[in-house]
């Protein structure tokens, strides 16, 4: 199959014969990508920013199953020491710059797999967390959960997008 008509159906109808020799992805993976790694570093920061000021005025209940207090503040709200939610603030940035546009249209090895591997970063980060919450604080977060929802939509969009759209014919494994 040659590269026009494995790409050309991806490019716009305007794009000429040279476009058509370069990787072409769709655009929505990097359009969901870009926009829940946004969503991601608001949500991470606005739970940072409740860590710093003893999460005075953290919008969500605080008794019952549903207990951000409970959660965020828990033993379990930071690993080696860092807290989690800052931790979640660097994962959102680093999966921001990977999920831009202009990334991936890269080629280079590292930037795929970085990708990926880091997606897969914040999936192991989710697990860890949702046993937490549920089985050794018997609490949830809401916010927690938005970021663990959003970090989900990261995982599978960039799996997806990965294993769907081959890399360039000059990409070397």
């Amino acid at each position: 199959m040659s590269s026009m008509s494995r790409t050309s159906h991806w490019l716009p109808r305007s794009a000429g014969p040279a476009a058509a020799d370069r990787w072409a992805l769709p655009r929505w993976p990097a359009l969901v990508g870009t926009a829940a790694s946004v969503a991601g570093l608001a949500v991470a920061t606005y739970l940072t920013y409740e860590h710093f000021t003893s999460s005075s005025t953290l919008a969500c209940s605080d008794s019952g199953v549903i207990n951000c207090l409970k959660v965020t503040t828990s033993s379990y709200s930071a690993i080696a020491g860092v807290p989690v939610a800052v931790l979640g603030v660097i994962f959102f940035a680093v999966m921001l710059v990977f999920q831009l546009p202009p990334m991936w249209h890269r080629s280079e090895r590292a930037v795929r797999v970085g990708r990926l591997a880091w997606a897969a970063v914040g999936l192991c980060t989710v697990f860890y967390l949702l046993y937490a919450e549920l089985f050794s604080l018997d609490a949830i977060c809401l916010w927690c959960t938005a970021a663990h929802i959003l970090t989900l939509v990261l995982f599978g969009t960039t799996v997806f997008a990965t294993a769907t759209y081959p890399p360039p014919e000059n990409f070397e494994i």
